[in-house]
């Protein structure tokens, strides 16, 4: 046995050591997977972000970020959302906040509302930010399993894609 004390097993049936903090790993239909969930002020510009795991919905992760973003923006800014946060919560949240959220109803909506379609075509702007930081293999494949080094490379990422951009 190696580094262990007498009589003391692993805490793994592998036999490795187990790893200490949140891992944000989930199984979806892909797989094992995580989210990472973005709030951007451009297309090159994130302000804020986190993990999630691959099966958790984005409804209650995108309030959380709504709800960070509380003291970050001023009222009256407006709030491009994928349509995974088009609940009716996720919107009377950012409304209370002073954003106003600008998201398409999904197709089933029984009562539409309406919002500014030209705009909400620049969303495609964060995907291509998404699309440019999966460019690292460490973060397209998630090597890292602790999300405190996952969410260190991701940060590394954006600034470097920052860098690239000027």
């Amino acid at each position: 046995m190696s580094g262990q004390f007498l009589r003391q097993g692993t805490s793994r049936w592998d036999g490795s050591s187990k790893k200490g903090g949140p891992q944000s790993i989930g199984k979806s239909r892909g797989g094992w997977t995580t989210k990472i969930h973005l709030v951007a002020a451009g297309p090159d510009c994130p302000l804020i972000f986190h993990l999630s795991p691959g099966n958790a919905h984005d409804g209650p992760e995108g309030r959380k970020l709504i709800e960070m973003l509380r003291e970050l923006l001023p009222p009256g800014c407006k709030l491009l959302m994928d349509k995974a946060y088009c609940g009716a919560a996720t919107r009377r949240l950012a409304e209370e906040c002073g954003l106003e959220p600008v998201v398409p109803p999904k197709s089933n909506a029984k009562k539409p509302w309406r919002y500014d379609a030209g705009l909400y075509k620049r969303r495609n702007e964060v995907e291509r930010l998404f699309c440019r930081v999966k460019r690292f293999r460490r973060i397209a494949t998630r090597y890292d399993k602790l999300d405190v080094i996952f969410l260190g490379f991701l940060l590394f990422a954006f600034v470097v894609d920052f860098l690239i951009l000027r």
